[in-house]
């Protein structure tokens, strides 16, 4: 049976309340799901006077990706829907593919939806795909975070992330295209048994045979969520209690607090400050997660350890969080009146640049990386009173700073700027995780 206007409406009515004449972004593959719920959101959004932009991500992973790209255009712009291709650029990893292609996914889609001011990005995830998540994450031994399977709603710094298909089977999806007359892809992809998450796919029908439905793995689904709520709850009241983020980047969690919790929460608070720090979307695993945690709470932590690109420092009232030196030095353009953001936890904007001023005829060398050792003993040469900044040692080579061919321009969180106009070209550079410390109890 398809799914109709009505049903759908009351789907999205319990992320309400929305905005007068709401406007939201939907990630379209050209898969029958995605393509149903753009379908099904262009009409709600234009019954509210809204409306509806369709993002397509083209990975670069395979040749008729763009050709595919182009028909899902096609087919939108028949249908008078919005739609725009971001593609995946630069090398791709070798290894981890999937979990690769899928955070630069996400990172292309929020940052398209700041670009716009759109507040709604919905997902087309479903009940098979919920199921899915939770057999997945249960073979890599996750807990009751990763077993409580995706969140109907995930906030964000500036955005939100919408599932209301998560009840809904594949099958009333397609049956939904049909109703309308619309084609869709078939992906190869979900049918390569290279992946875990397409052989998990294909033993759904067998576990059900055995009384292991979908409907029962949705319900255990739910029935943890429940458990993850009042989990995160505890730790939000930890991390209030423990935890203190800094503007340039770095966090202190106090060891009383976090030693005095059960063992979940503990473990729980030390994965958030982990990505925000880090600026990973997604945890550590499991198992690296509770060695890390019981090294902290025994006291056995020596010199410091890394995990999800954050160093962990021992200090003598708690532990220090700083950004791991590697993995963030790419250089990034910065052209004036940009608004981007820089290793994913800082919100960067900077200043309009008039005709003929020294911004203008400088930006184009102007790159934003880390201020690195060699650019803390440049400026440290240049002004040895900044020695005396009540910065800690670890967190200094991580900082972000302009560079040009001379070498450091400025460092906006120190005051440094080694000409004039350079200490006016940042309008905003602030430490924004994409993932917050703490935000609302996972839904249920």
């Amino acid at each position: 049976m398809r799914l109709h206007a009505k049903e759908f409406a009351d789907l999205m009515a319990a992320f309400g309340p929305f905005e007068a004449k709401p406007r939201l972004a939907v990630a379209v593959s050209g898969g029958a799901d995605s393509l149903a719920l753009t379908l099904l959101a262009a009409d709600w959004a234009k019954a509210r006077g809204g409306a509806v932009l369709a993002l397509t991500v083209d990975h670069g992973l395979r040749k008729e990706a763009a050709a595919e790209a182009r028909q899902v255009a096609k087919w939108l712009r028949a249908r008078r829907i919005a739609h725009r291709v971001l593609r995946w650029q630069g090398t791709k990893p070798k290894t981890g593919i999937q979990a690769a292609a899928r955070e630069a996914r996400y990172g292309l889609l929020m940052e398209r939806c700041r670009k716009e001011g759109i507040l709604h990005l919905l997902l087309a995830h479903h009940a098979e795909d919920q199921a899915e998540t939770f057999l997945f994450r249960l073979a890599r031994g996750s807990g009751v975070e990763g077993l409580a399977g995706m969140p109907r709603l995930s906030e964000r710094a500036d955005l939100r992330l919408l599932r209301p298909l998560l009840d809904i089977p594949k099958d009333r999806l397609r049956e939904t295209l049909e109703a309308e007359g619309q084609a869709w892809i078939e992906d190869p992809s979900n049918r390569n048994r290279a992946f875990a998450r397409v052989r998990l796919r294909d033993a759904l029908p067998a576990l059900a045979r055995d009384g292991v439905t979908v409907e029962r793995l949705q319900m255990a689904t739910r029935h943890l969520a429940q458990v993850r709520a009042e989990l995160e709850t505890v730790t939000a009241m930890l991390l209030a209690a423990g935890a203190t983020l800094y503007p340039e980047g770095y966090a202190r969690l106090r060891g009383e607090p976090f030693r005095s919790v059960p063992v979940e929460c503990a473990e729980s608070a030390l994965d958030r400050l982990l990505r925000a720090v880090g600026g990973s979307l997604h945890g550590p695993r499991r198992e690296r997660l509770g060695r890390l945690c019981a090294a902290m709470r025994e006291a056995g932590l020596g010199k410091g350890r890394t995990l999800g690109g954050c160093r962990v420092l021992p200090e003598r009232d708690g532990f220090l969080f700083c950004r791991e030196r590697r993995g963030n030095d790419a250089p990034l353009a910065v052209p004036p009146g940009a608004a981007l953001r820089w290793d994913a936890r800082f919100a960067v904007e900077m200043a309009k640049a008039r005709q003929g001023s020294e911004w203008a005829k400088r930006a184009r060398g102007v790159r934003l990386r880390p201020l690195g050792a060699r650019g803390w003993a440049e400026i440290t040469a240049a002004e040895p009173a900044l020695r005396a900044v009540r910065l800690p040692a670890a967190v200094r080579p991580t900082l972000p700073a302009l560079w040009d061919r001379r070498g450091v321009l400025c460092v906006p969180h120190l005051g440094y700027a080694r000409e004039a106009f350079a200490a006016r070209i940042v309008k905003r550079l602030d430490f924004r995780p994409v993932p917050p410390l703490a935000g609302p109890a996972f839904p249920v």
